[in-house]
Parts: C-alpha cells; structure tokens; sequence
C-alpha cells in the first residue's frame, strides 16, 4: 500500500503545515483520499483566513484549521507531517515532529507518491532549473506526450495529482527545501543545472545546502538516468560516484560534452549531431543554451526524436522575470530577470549582457558578497542601481570598482535606471537578492519593474 492508502487505514489525522497554494494543495489531496486532516499556519491576513474557510468549507474527510499559530501537541500525535516548502527545519513544527518520531514529508514528496504510475524527469540545481524545467515540459509536449510542469515552478504537484486524467509525464522542479523530505524520491530522468552558494541565510553552510540538492541521487540505481554540467565542478564532484547512465552538457570552448555548444559553428549540438543553430533558440545568454542542452539531453533519452527536440527549442520562449525581454523605449531595452535571487545568477545574467547596461541590484540579504559581481561588471556595466535592505552592502562591495547609485522606492529605482541608460543601452533588473524587503515575491516585484516600464 502507500503512505496516503496507511494513512487512511490507520484513521489517524495527518498534519500539514503552510496554507499557501502547496499546503491548500496537500490538504485536499489528502482530504480526498480519506485522510483527516490538521492544518495550521503561524501568518495571519485575510488570504490565509479565505484559505482556511474554503478548506473548512469543501467536502471530504474531516479537517481542523488554525490560523496564526500551531497546535504542537495535535502535530505531535499524527501519522505523518507534510511541509509547505518554505517551512525550514527548525520552525517550531517539524522540531515537534522530530521529537515524537513523526515522518516528515514535503508536500512535492506527497504529491509524486499520489502518482507513483506517471515518469518523472525532476530537475534541480542553484540556477536554471525553473527555465529547464519548462523546456523539458514543453519539449515532451511538442513530442505529442500529455506533460505536466510542477513542483517548485509554481504548480503544486498535489494539486497536478486530483486532475483527471493524469498526466502521462511529470516535469519537475524541486528546490532544496523540497529534497530535503523527500525520501523516496526516485526520478525517471534527473538534472543537476548547477550549483553555487545560495541560501546561506537558510543553511548554516555551504556543505549544508550541497547535502540537499544531492538527496536527488538518494535512491540512484543502475536504471536511473541523470544529466550534469560537465563545466561545473561542483557538479561534476557530486554526480561522480552515484549510479546509473550519466549524460553532461558543456557550453565551454573545446568541451564534448552529450549536448554542447558548438561555438564555431554557432549551433548545439546532441549526441554527436547538429540540434539547432543558435540563431533558432530565442533565448539570451549561455546560461539559457546550457539550459536547453539539458533539456533536450533528458527528453531524448526518453525517446523523444531529435527533429521534435529542435522545433521545440525554437518554439519556446523566455519565462516571466527570467532574463525576460520587457521593451525597448527610447533605444534602452528592458530586461526583466526578477528570478535570479542569488549572486551566481546574477552573474550568469551580466555575463549574456551584450550591450552596455544599467544593473538594478538589491533587496533582502541573502549572505553572499556581491565582490563575485565586479570582474563581469567591469565589461559592459554603466552603473549599478543599489537599493533595499542590502543597499548599503552593495555599495561597500563594488565601490569604487563599479558606479554604484543609491534608490530609495523602487519607483526611484526606476527612474534614475532610466536617467542613466542611454540609446542602444539596457536596463537589466537582476537583483541578486531576495525580494522580501520590498515585495511579496519575486514576482510582485518583476511584475512592478515590468508595469513601470509599460508606463514610460
């Protein structure tokens, strides 16, 4: 039997903590296959209160709902804990769970095991993987296979598993929060983009963070498939000894990698075949050419055709605040990569600049120097916009190397991008930084640089 079809049989309640859309997501999973549920939430808020009345309110096994706070003793006694991904392992909880020897399970964990039956290709790694994790879905969707993007992407793999029918293949994107429970995590295909220092706010460190994004390969066996950076060594180092078929891509010069990039010739390249010119990929940057490597390496060694693998990389188009062209007004093009919250991404998005540009950088301090920006910078960047909580870090790490100007509203920000960029230049929003000073999310704030753009 699974864990859900135990639950059910045993009667006993299982908690869920985090209401948001993964939360809500696993409670009704949970609720609909019989299983009582306890869910709580430490926020407040009007969202969270029409959460929890449409949960109390939707038919199903029965369901206790606290808002504002966690019933310790209640998530003590259940079967199972189910997290919302950005619970960390020392809220209050999981250290009661832990305590009483309850499984704890991210709610991505609950919502494969609910379709054990569908393939997975899952992928993970600091940067990279929501764009892979989308070509990978639109590429198995141009082969003619029923595919479902899910996970850290936005789609709550709980909510993908009440659909009806099911889909035939899962893409899907897991954070290290995510791996980090999901014990029996065992992909068809898995990716490994990158990896470098991110949520150093989180973890206590590097080491740390690294041990989660290898839970991947937790279950690895000789039937397991798995596609790497050949040009990472991190990457490289993490990936040598597990087991299974390896398959690496490399966009670096004299690298014959599965899928590389052929720089003379100006394509990409699979298995030892031309792919796609790289005039036919609409996307910017290396980091996006990696990125389609990695894809079209996961989705043809599930059999999908190499010409299907080529219309479909030239079908695509670039995600929402992931180097996302906005406009161009005046001669200044806009670009919009709200996602990259991290300096490794940041860094990857200076790199595929090709024009000169002004960077808008800043936010919530997420640990790392921003000193890693100066060397890319010092090419093409006229300034740099520094605003928000790390503002001030900013400014002591790239000054005097690089212009750094002040911004106090993002308004502000803006408007001295816009004084500063001249005609054939760019403005590039990639922060570096967590949005959470400013913004509820990366998206509110994209979605405000992109808005403020609109208005010019």
């Amino acid at each position: 039997m699974s864990r859900i079809d135990d639950w059910r049989a045993s009667g006993r309640e299982v908690s869920v903590a985090g209401l948001a859309r993964s939360g809500t997501a696993a409670t009704r999973l949970l609720r609909a296959n019989g299983v009582p549920v306890y869910v709580s939430d430490a926020g407040s808020g009007e969202v969270l209160v029409e959460a929890a009345t449409a949960l109390r309110e939707a038919s199903g096994a029965p369901v206790t709902v606290d808002i504002g706070g966690h019933d310790l003793a209640r998530i003590a006694a259940s079967a199972a804990l189910v997290l919302s991904p950005g619970i960390p392992p020392d809220a209050p909880p999981v250290v009661a769970a832990a305590a009483a020897s309850v499984p704890v399970f991210a709610e991505a964990q609950l919502g494969l095991s609910a379709m054990a039956e569908v393939p997975a290709i899952v992928i993970t790694g600091t940067n990279g993987k929501t764009t892979t994790t989308a070509l990978v879905d639109h590429l198995l969707r141009v082969a003619g296979r029923r595919s479902s993007a899910a996970g850290n992407i936005g789609n709550p793999l709980s909510a993908v598993a009440m659909t009806e029918p099911l889909p035939e293949w899962l893409a899907v994107e897991l954070s290290s929060f995510q791996l980090h429970d999901c014990p029996d995590l065992a992909p068809v295909v898995g990716v490994l983009t990158n990896l470098a220092p991110d949520h150093l706010d989180r973890y206590p460190t590097l080491a740390a963070y690294f041990a989660d994004k290898a839970r991947i390969f937790a279950n690895a066996g000789p039937d397991s498939i798995w596609v790497s950076n050949l040009d990472d060594v991190d990457s490289r180092g993490m990936i040598r000894r597990v087991a299974g078929r390896h398959l690496s891509f490399s966009t670096a010069p004299g690298h014959r990698a599965d899928g590389w990039y052929d720089r003379e010739a100006d394509r990409l390249v699979l298995a030892g075949q031309p792919l796609l010119d790289r005039t036919e990929l609409p996307l910017l940057g290396d980091h996006n050419v990696a990125n389609a490597l990695a894809a079209a390496l996961a989705v043809h060694a599930v059999g999908v055709d190499r010409a299907l693998i080529g219309q479909g990389l030239a079908t695509f188009r670039a995600l929402r605040h992931r180097m996302e062209p906005v406009r161009e007004v005046d001669g200044v093009l806009w670009i919009n990569d709200s996602k990259a919250t991290n300096v490794a991404s940041t860094r990857v998005a200076v790199q595929a600049m090709s024009r000169p540009f002004v960077l808008l950088l800043g936010g919530r301090h997420k640990g790392e120097p921003y000193s890693d920006l100066v060397g890319p910078l010092c090419r093409l960047a006229l300034a740099v916009i520094a605003y928000g909580e790390a503002g001030d870090l900013i400014e002591h790490d790239l000054g005097p190397a690089i212009r750094v100007v002040r911004a106090t509203t993002f308004e502000d920000v803006v408007a001295k991008a816009k004084a500063l960029a001249t005609s054939g230049a760019a403005v590039l929003l990639s922060p570096a930084c967590s949005s959470y000073d400013m913004f509820d999310n990366y998206e509110q704030r994209g979605a405000t640089f992109r808005a403020l753009v609109e208005e010019m």
